[in-house]
């Protein structure tokens, strides 16, 4: 069995495969997107990426954690590679890592919007779904993880911005 390492991308090249990885699943993939899936988010999101050991430390998992106000976090656009779906353990893994690190940070109350198909599997993790609702044409579940299966851990919270510059510009745009 591979262990995947999960970690905050901070460095140029973690943070471009992070944003590779999300257009080819968000925008080629999934076409939630037409040309871009980076938003205004992506200024004060912090990436976070599952890599791959044992395969030329490959970006195999993408989530983003941000906090709209103090203590209240959302994740988003969590996905993995289409090569490495089997078995869940990258979404696990990645869900995990997210929640732990906002709870580390202060999080109160960690949220996420849901497609549909994934929402049994975020039951299976602890989180609940506080309603039903449609983003991009599809289904979604607005869901919220229970924190006590999420301990804190001793991870510093980065200082911001990560996004590169080039990303930066075509959000302003």
């Amino acid at each position: 069995m591979t262990a995947y390492q999960f970690k905050l991308a901070t460095t140029p090249e973690e943070i471009a495969a992070y944003f590779a990885l999300r257009h080819s699943i968000f925008v080629e993939e999934q076409q939630l997107f037409q040309d871009s899936d980076v938003d205004e988010i992506d200024r004060t999101a912090y990436p976070i990426i599952a890599i791959h050991p044992q395969e030329n430390h490959s970006i195999v998992g993408v989530v983003r954690i941000y906090e709209t106000k103090p203590g209240f976090w959302y994740g988003g656009r969590l996905g993995t590679h289409r090569d490495y779906r089997k078995g869940w353990q990258i979404g696990k893994g990645l869900i995990y890592k997210a929640v732990t690190t906002a709870n580390t940070w202060g999080c109160e109350q960690f949220l996420a919007t849901v497609q549909l198909q994934n929402v049994r599997f975020f039951q299976r993790l602890h989180w609940e779904s506080l309603e039903e609702m449609t983003i991009c044409d599809r289904p979604h579940h607005l869901m919220q993880a229970d924190l006590n299966y999420y301990p804190p851990h001793t991870e510093a919270r980065p200082v911001l911005p990560f996004m590169p510059q080039l990303l930066v510009s075509q959000v302003a745009s």
